[in-house]
């Protein structure tokens, strides 16, 4: 790994400093978060990689470059990437119906009564769910974690979420397939299984399981070498270990690195949450994206192809605070509007954060992050694991340190 010279790249070093310090003295020290790891690039070429705190409980291994974690939900700009690549191949569009590639969602409806025990009711939708709502989450589904509908206690009660259950992907989309809708496609935002769905059409559409199809298409050319849904056994000794925050007291473990269920591979693959990779790996992932979707030669997608996934797709340029159904989210709402797999800054005065609008980023549950900003030329992979990612407000106080580092 090749560090540049902050001030090449037009950072202050003394003011990037301030990023470690606030890490470890605030979340590392503290013990608010086991370890952290933080990688800002500009131009490609990495300007700060910093890494603290332990990997594991038991031993002295400390994080490093060659620490792996569980990224959740930065899975689905991984698993957006590759529809659209399927759309480059004219196998499928961004409007096409999405019971037309998985014909166990025609018919599927609002709900409009029922549940716990009652048989639902429903009532048909204004428009199909076309592969745009998967997308941008306006699709009408949700996550069994929301705890806020009788829709979401159905999914719990399935357990249609679970990894290392009895359904895999095609019995994932027939179970949904039985349930209702919280709203109709297109007329609110919901977070939500929307891009495990996705993961299903790939499958359907290219003919490979998701995960043949990420390693091939995407991470080999990307020399993405430690990405993947189940860490293989001879690299589970880098796997850190992962904790549940828990108010008044010290964070608990949650996923042992060492007895990991990322160590097994899952019957059901998540496009929307299920892989595991490290900094510089997401760092290649970013940089091709900041690059116009190629890296080092290997052409992933065409750059007007990313210029549509991180325009804002929210019908009348709405942002999230106007069009989120969500308790749960891994954004702030103001200003914020959603693309083709990403949230995008609409509007930096209303963020309250330094920014740029065009920037586009995501997150995972367990408080890891990234963002790409193409006006400044900038990139940022965080790394810790803590759940839920909304513990505290770290993702907010990066960015503003990144900002307030450029010269």
């Amino acid at each position: 790994m090749t560090i540049a010279r902050p001030e090449s790249l037009g950072f202050d070093a003394l003011r990037l400093a301030r990023i470690d310090a606030l890490l470890k003295e605030r979340y590392v020290d503290s013990g608010k978060l086991p370890h952290a790891q933080l990688l800002i690039a500009r131009e490609g070429e990495i300007v700060h990689y910093s890494s603290m705190g332990a990997a594991r409980a038991e031993g002295s291994a400390q994080v490093d470059e060659t620490s792996l974690f569980r990224i959740a939900s930065m899975t689905k700009p991984v698993t957006s990437i590759a529809f659209m690549m399927l759309v480059e191949e004219g196998k499928v569009a961004v409007d096409t119906p999405v019971h037309h590639v998985l014909p166990e969602f025609r018919g599927l409806g609002i709900y409009n009564g029922g549940g716990a025990g009652v048989p639902f009711l429903t009532k048909p939708t204004e428009e199909p769910m076309r592969m745009v709502d998967l997308l941008r989450h306006t699709s009408g589904l949700t996550y069994g974690f929301q705890n806020r509908s009788n829709v979401d206690a159905a999914y719990r009660e399935g357990r249609i979420e679970n990894w290392h259950g009895n359904l895999d992907l095609n019995g994932f989309i027939a179970a949904l397939g039985k349930l209702p809708l919280e709203f109709s496609p297109g007329t609110a935002w919901n977070y939500s299984v929307s891009t495990d769905v996705l993961g299903a059409v790939i499958e359907r559409v290219s003919g490979m399981p998701l995960d043949q199809f990420f390693a091939t298409r995407i991470f080999a050319p990307l020399g993405m070498h430690d990405t993947f849904f189940a860490v293989p056994e001879d690299k589970t000794d880098r796997l850190t270990d992962c904790y549940d925050f828990v108010p008044g007291s010290k964070p608990v473990l949650m996923d042992r690195g060492a007895q990991s269920a990322w160590s097994r591979q899952p019957t059901l693959l998540s496009g929307g949450g299920g892989l595991v990779s490290t900094a510089l790996d997401y760092h290649r992932f970013c940089s091709m994206l900041l690059n116009g979707g190629s890296l080092d030669g290997a052409r992933i997608v065409s750059r007007k192809t990313l210029d549509l996934m991180t325009m804002n797709h929210l019908p009348g340029n709405g942002d999230l605070a106007h069009w989120s159904k969500s308790l749960f989210s891994e954004t702030q709402n103001a200003g914020t509007g959603f693309g083709l797999g990403f949230a995008v800054n609409i509007d930096v005065a209303r963020s309250m954060m330094p920014g740029s609008v065009g920037e586009y980023y995501w997150g995972g549950m367990f408080s890891t992050a990234f963002f790409v900003d193409p006006v400044e030329r900038i990139h940022m992979v965080f790394m810790t694991q803590l759940r839920p990612s909304s513990t505290y407000p770290i993702r907010r106080e990066l960015k503003t340190l990144i900002y307030s580092a450029l010269t």
